[in-house]
């Protein structure tokens, strides 16, 4: 057994499981990436100050549930803590967004006009002529290269699960698109396009004015999720159960109000609740993610 001994002595030992977080930029991960200035989505701003910002996290500690949560909007390290505990990789990409104030401003309105928009900044395909996202600014594309460069970087976090066997896409089926507001809205856009594991939509979808809710869809009607405050001004105003019906969420259960419900609550797919955020509307929109303003038990979760 002796002559064995250095040999042993050389092989990499594997990581403890621990809690894995990293933060990169999309720039420096594909030399393809670049800044579209006319709709907001840049690489870095004026200050110098980057603007393309990723991060994600794994914790190899917890069991494996073999889905890959891929966030949009800012990157929320508490909700992500959360999900990883739960044995769930998460990841935030930075993505076309800031066009929603500068396109599609005719009234009324087209009825594909920022269905289209949202698309093509998921996909990276030519979905419309009012912006022009390549591939590698996509959802999909950056989304890709962070993975791929996380399964070298990170061999104990397992990413490469979520790769396809040529590793030109990832393994969308097990992908859960997740968001809120915006980031909510494009999640249930792009999941009517790709099929993934589950869309789960906090204070959204909403594009009142667009028609694409009631498209076919690729993600079967049963894997979308909604959660919202009944005081965010979309719900009051009827645009996110609107877009939960057009998505055929209501064919899966009631309205449930998880402040009177418990877990299962009811196998539902629409969750609301009414704690008190003083009648604050801007607050009420962001009170469902773990975030000042959001209602925590004991333990502050």
């Amino acid at each position: 057994m002796k002559p064995l001994l250095p040999l042993l002595a050389i092989l990499p030992l594997a990581a403890k499981p621990q809690l894995h977080e990293f933060n990169t930029r999309a720039s420096e991960l594909d030399s393809k990436v670049k800044e579209y200035p006319e709709i907001g989505f840049l690489v870095k701003d004026k200050k110098g100050k980057a603007q393309d910002t990723q991060y994600a996290s794994v914790d190899t500690s917890a069991q494996s549930r073999g889905r890959l949560v891929i966030w949009l909007m800012s990157p929320n390290t508490k909700l992500f803590h959360q999900l990883n505990k739960y044995g769930l990789h998460t990841m935030q990409v930075a993505y076309a967004n800031k066009w929603f104030s500068l396109c599609c401003k005719e009234r009324p309105v087209g009825p594909h006009c920022r269905g289209n928009i949202r698309l093509e900044a998921a996909t990276g395909e030519d979905h419309t002529n009012v912006v022009a996202i390549a591939k590698p600014d996509s959802i999909k594309g950056r989304a890709l290269t962070f993975v791929k460069h996380l399964s070298k970087k990170n061999p104990d976090g397992k990413w490469v699960q979520f790769l396809n066997s040529k590793k030109d896409d990832l393994l969308w089926e097990k992908v859960i698109l997740s968001g809120i507001s915006h980031g909510s809205t494009t999640s249930a856009r792009f999941a009517k396009h790709t099929k993934v594991a589950r869309v789960v939509a906090f204070s959204g979808p909403r594009d009142q004015y667009q028609s694409w809710q009631a498209r076919p869809s690729a993600t079967p009607k049963n894997r979308y999720f909604g959660f919202t405050h009944i005081q965010d001004s979309g719900w009051e105003a009827d645009h996110y159960c609107r877009s939960w019906e057009l998505l055929g969420m209501h064919q899966f259960g009631p309205i449930v109000n998880v402040e009177k419900s418990k877990p299962p609550y009811e196998n539902t797919r629409r969750l609301i609740t009414d704690f008190d955020v003083k009648n604050d509307a801007k607050v009420a929109h962001g009170a469902v993610i773990p975030r000042k303003g959001s209602l925590a038990d004991k333990e502050g979760n």
